[in-house]
């Protein structure tokens, strides 16, 4: 089956274009860990993709002897991962991809689940690559927009709409047939299952790029990523109607 020919590209950001998933983990687990406690992979995996506050509940809500709330939690968790942000690196691939793109025109965006202060201090020092965006950026506490968080597919619809121009109608509207093939023309690049759920409910095409430990738990989904790829070195634009790497 042939693959459309994409016209737009929209990007996750944590754990597909930086490696943020070894800083949560970090973080979580040095709470945690003054209650005797760790966090596993499968209990990962609830969280990835989900706003802040929807991924702590679900951490919690494995230990729920710990006399800790939420909020606190929380609190202590970004203390830590504040002090390590500014260390976080870029994920392979992510700045030849989006170098790429950047150099042929292709329109595109960053659509994240990540607060919007939490997104500044992930890429104060990764400007090389963020810089290439243009401040096309939609954050997970953008108000303005009254976004349900992944897997509902508002913040890549919103994103298209408001960033890129693209008539993609409303998440809360039912989308007429140019709607639905303009669409068609994105390509979303997703780590987290919910993510691939939003891309794919929003009507887009989907790569997914997991972490292996992910893939290794063997989680089902209703909807289907269109292409996997260990890493976006293995990205090959030409399959997707871009324009190849020159090298």
């Amino acid at each position: 089956m042939s693959k459309p020919e994409v016209e737009y590209v929209l990007f996750d950001m944590d754990g597909l274009m930086i490696d943020s998933e070894r800083i949560y983990t970090i973080a979580t687990n040095e709470v945690l860990g003054k209650y005797g406690k760790e966090m596993t992979w499968d209990m990962k995996a609830g969280c990835m993709g989900k706003p802040e506050r929807e991924a702590g509940l679900h951490t919690l809500s494995f230990f729920p002897d710990i006399p800790i709330g939420v909020d606190e939690f929380l609190v202590e968790r970004n203390r830590v991962q504040d002090r390590l942000w500014p260390t976080v690196p870029l994920l392979p691939g992510v700045h030849k991809l989006v170098h790429h793109l950047k150099k042929h025109n292709i329109a595109m965006a960053v659509a994240t689940s990540s607060r919007r202060r939490n997104f500044e201090l992930k890429t104060a020092h990764l400007q090389d690559v963020f810089s290439c965006f243009d401040s096309k950026i939609v954050c997970g506490d953008d108000q303005q927009y009254k976004m349900k968080g992944k897997p509902a597919p508002d913040i890549f619809i919103i994103t298209a709409a408001t960033f890129l121009g693209r008539n993609v109608g409303q998440p809360d509207e039912t989308p007429d047939d140019e709607q639905l093939k303009e669409r068609s023309k994105g390509l979303v690049f997703e780590d987290s299952l919910p993510g691939v759920q939003a891309g794919k409910r929003a009507g887009m095409s989907v790569i997914w790029v997991p972490d292996q430990n992910l893939l290794n738990l063997a989680i089902e989904i209703p909807e289907k990523p269109d292409q996997v790829l260990r890493s976006l070195e293995d990205f090959v634009p030409e399959e997707w109607g871009l324009p190849p790497y020159e090298d």
